[in-house]
């Protein structure tokens, strides 16, 4: 997030898109209702009618897949109204005239016939988000799991740019983040163009100073993505898999795909808190690790900020800390890294990175930092790019509208999206084993508009197949107008029914990232 969690609730217009954040994020939630309360407005951007579009100032419904043209139709609006912050852009942004040729071509009447939505809706909400001081946007994976995800993200960027809402409380592009940490596994190097701190693989000094550190080669070459990992396992690149805390022949698409992938590689490790579809199928060695509570470290959220993790309990059974569990593997490859302690790891991270140098173990007792923080006497970041973007000019990018992978048609009428729900966890290997859980929400179903439940003669509660041109499963039925016809919507969570048998090979271009939000379908009483 360029701003920090606690001031959403101090923003007076907030921009929610592709993000149902009362059931993905209901924590974070808690400052949006507060905002509510207050009096902001509200303009949510999601195919679904959820509890927040319920009680939007406006609700955009628009069809998955026409995020590019919705918020270029913004950016018409904005332009032709007169309503930028010329002197931001003129002063501190670069790329303008090309971008607003792209947006010129998206008034909101044909953005409104591509998106399914009123074009005078579209009107309201540019001019809200636009004449609002304190207005931020907030989004999810409704925004980047397509295979236009990273232009989707820059289209957000080019309105924050347009408006001036960036550098300020309150304002900025959020992202929220969508599982535990994930913030800190990306800081902390996760990425195969990263080095640790965000610092690219391709630089020479980089690799240097690292190499140096480790005493090795850092090879130049950036490692592969997910998507190029699932891909290598057909094609030889890949001979074993090290699966920590993920099941992805639950969450990863085209899921038979998946599974023929497994059973072709030679060797896979499993190490994870519970077993799981993956570890119980394909798993040659599984090492059972601990869950937060059990282990020393730190956890990084979606506002950047470094929070302390400390022991409370003893593991279970054989179970080890990941930490130790990696430790002891490197020792049987034949390299003594010397006792596991997490505050040691910390320090060589923070040592090697610029922007978390000044975070460290005893600055985190009584609160969290944010980074950037540059050295010891530094407070942390609660927003980023104040008096000017960090790379010195926003930079305006011309997108364009880019078709899904797979549209509706003939044979498969329907257009599936898929999602979360307040119940389940990602791959439920953790939600799925709690009653009370279960008992809130048990079983797989999918959500029909009445129009389309009349149709084919379908009642809540019955039992329907639905298949694609990868797979078919079967869920129960829930007729709702929370939908518009012709569109339907599926939970990712259940291993008994996966989302992702039916999902298929898109994927954005740039970073690999899966098309989960658009999936052709047709429904079998």
């Amino acid at each position: 997030m360029t701003n920090s969690i606690a001031e959403i609730e101090d923003a007076d217009c907030m921009l929610v898109v592709g993000s149902n954040t009362t059931e993905a994020h209901p924590v974070l939630a808690l400052r949006m209702k507060k905002a509510l309360r207050r009096g902001a407005a509200l303009i949510v951007v999601d195919p679904r009618r959820t509890w927040l579009a319920e009680r939007a100032t406006i609700h955009l419904q628009l069809r998955p897949g026409t995020d590019i043209p919705l918020m270029n139709a913004f950016a018409y609006v904005i332009l032709q109204e007169g309503l930028a912050d010329f002197a931001y852009v003129e002063n501190l942004t670069e790329n303008f005239e090309a971008f607003a040729a792209a947006a010129q071509e998206w008034s909101p009447e044909r953005a409104a016939e591509l998106c399914g939505v009123d074009a005078e809706q579209i009107r309201r909400a540019a001019r809200l988000y636009a004449q609002t001081e304190k207005a931020g946007i907030y989004y999810t994976l409704g925004v980047t799991e397509h295979v236009c995800g990273v232009d989707n993200v820059r289209s957000l960027s080019n309105l924050a740019l347009l408006t001036g809402h960036l550098g300020r409380s309150s304002v900025g592009v959020n992202p929220l983040r969508g599982q535990n940490n994930v913030q800190g596994c990306n800081d902390v190097g996760n990425n195969p163009v990263f080095l640790p701190g965000y610092q690219l693989v391709e630089d020479e000094a980089t690799r240097a100073k690292f190499g140096q550190a480790w005493d090795c080669t850092v090879p130049a070459a950036p490692g592969l993505r997910l998507d190029q990992m699932m891909d290598g396992m057909h094609d030889g690149r890949i001979k074993a898999f090290y699966v920590m805390g993920e099941d992805p022949v639950v969450s990863e698409p085209h899921a038979k795909q998946i599974e023929s992938g497994f059973e072709k590689v030679e060797f896979v490790v499993c190490q994870d808190i519970f077993l799981n579809e993956t570890s119980r199928r394909y798993a040659d060695v599984v090492l059972p690790s601990t869950c937060f509570a059990e282990k020393d470290g730190t956890f990084t959220n979606s506002e950047r900020r470094v929070q302390r993790v400390r022991k409370a309990l003893d593991p279970p059974g054989q179970a080890r800390s990941d930490l130790r569990i990696l430790f002891e593997v490197a020792q049987a490859l034949g390299v003594d890294w010397g006792e596991p302690d997490a505050e040691k790891v910390w320090n060589e991270f923070a040592d090697l990175s610029p922007k978390f140098f000044g975070i460290r173990y005893p600055r985190l007792e009584e609160r969290g930092l944010q980074w950037p923080c540059p050295d010891s006497s530094h407070p942390g970041t609660p927003f980023l790019h104040e008096g000017a973007p960090l790379r010195g000019k926003g930079l305006f990018y011309p997108v364009d509208h880019v078709p899904a992978w797979e549209e509706p048609c003939a044979d498969y009428p329907f257009l599936l999206t898929t999602g979360r729900t307040l119940y389940h966890y990602n791959a439920a290997t953790q939600t799925a084993r709690s009653d009370g859980h279960l008992d809130k929400q048990a079983r797989c179903f999918v959500e029909i508009s009445p129009d389309d439940a009349r149709e084919m003669a379908l009642d809540s509660g019955s039992t329907l197949r639905v298949e694609s041109r990868r797979g078919a499963i079967e869920v129960e039925v829930k007729v709702t107008d929370a939908v518009h016809p012709g569109v339907l919507w599926m939970p990712m969570h259940f291993a008994e029914a996966r989302a992702n048998v039916l999902t298929g090979d898109g994927k954005d271009p740039e970073i690999g990232t899966p098309e989960y939000k658009v999936t052709a379908v047709r429904l079998v009483r």
